[in-house]
């Protein structure tokens, strides 16, 4: 039985998820992450915790409300005897304090409770004592979708509204560098649009043309690049050999660049509501990585941020730190 089947109900054990099992299996072979968990007082983002804990993905630190999570706990039958509790009085108060303790190197990542996303991201891109680096913050999906051979990294679906041209730069390079660190060889990068052709009405396909022209010139490096592309011919090489687009990327893309927040967030959940996609979601180009959790999500989903975090985190261990800014 797989990581996934053996926390799903039997009914959920029909769906596979080949792709994050080996994500789950590759995290587990490193050291337990040391996470900073942000107000985690209810069962959904406490129950996270756990599930990773039990899977010996995480080393938690527990920031918040100490009776609030030991309430939650409680309703959940699961101790905290043996956690990390770190007294804050409230949410607001609780994200500050995580951040404090990836600054002073007692956690290598961040995990969202059960407070806002704003909140939290609020505490990481402050500039006085935040988690700010020379990147600009990005937000990945690593999407499982059925019947699709590899995992796809989708970006930018929840940070950046409408990225400028030098803020794509950023959001390509911290997807490629997500991509690398989840063993993905060769990164292949689409630059998604309407269309596959340069055309000056379409702002989308002028700004991938000059992404491809930057990663020509070393300003982007790591992956393979192509762009403009539509999302039929960036994933599918039936539709990329209709077109005799010839290219690398062409139908076997792997990382796909969306031109807004809009066009991610649809993308993104289209896949998951009509193709029975699962995402997990995690926010790059800070100090450290952030997993970002929702209510919504599936245990495996929860599970395969908390390993994407790690396979992150392990990465930036092997390499130089960003400098801050």
């Amino acid at each position: 039985m797989t990581v996934a089947q053996s926390t799903q109900s039997p009914s959920q054990q029909t769906r596979q998820h080949v792709k994050y099992d080996r994500l789950v299996a590759a995290a587990r072979s490193l050291p337990r992450l040391k996470v900073a968990v942000a107000h985690p007082c209810d069962a959904a983002s406490l129950g996270a915790v756990f599930e990773a804990v039990e899977l010996g993905l995480i080393d938690p630190i527990l920031v918040g409300p100490q009776a609030k999570i030991m309430a939650a706990a409680a309703g959940l039958g699961k101790p905290v005897a043996t956690m990390r509790i770190v007294d804050a009085p409230h949410s607001h108060a609780a994200a500050e304090k995580a951040v404090e303790l990836v600054r002073a190197g007692e956690a290598e990542a961040l995990m969202k409770g059960s407070l806002h996303t704003d909140e939290l991201m609020g505490a990481v891109v402050r500039r006085e004592g935040g988690l700010r680096t020379a990147r600009r913050i990005s937000h990945c999906f690593v999407m499982d979708v059925p019947d699709h051979e590899t995992a796809l990294i989708i970006t930018d679906a929840a940070v950046n509204i409408t990225p400028t041209l030098e803020d794509k730069v950023h959001i390509v390079q911290n997807a490629i560098d997500l991509a690398r660190a989840l063993r993905v060889d060769p990164v292949r990068v689409a630059i998604l649009s309407a269309m596959e052709t340069v055309n000056p009405k379409v702002p989308s396909t002028i700004e991938a043309a000059a992404l491809c022209k930057m990663a020509d010139r070393g300003q982007i490096t790591g992956g393979i690049l192509d762009g403009p592309l539509a999302l039929d011919n960036a994933i599918d090489l039936g539709a990329a050999k209709i077109k005799k687009i010839q290219s690398p990327v062409a139908g076997q893309a792997n990382v796909l660049v969306v031109p807004d927040l809009e066009a991610g967030n649809m993308l993104a959940k289209s896949l998951t509501f009509l193709a029975d996609a699962d995402a997990a979601g995690i926010v790059l180009g800070a100090r450290v990585p952030v997993i970002l959790t929702s209510r919504a999500d599936s245990t495996i989903t929860r599970l395969a941020s908390c390993a994407v975090a790690s396979l992150v985190a392990d990465a930036q261990r092997n390499q130089l730190a960003m400098p801050e800014v």
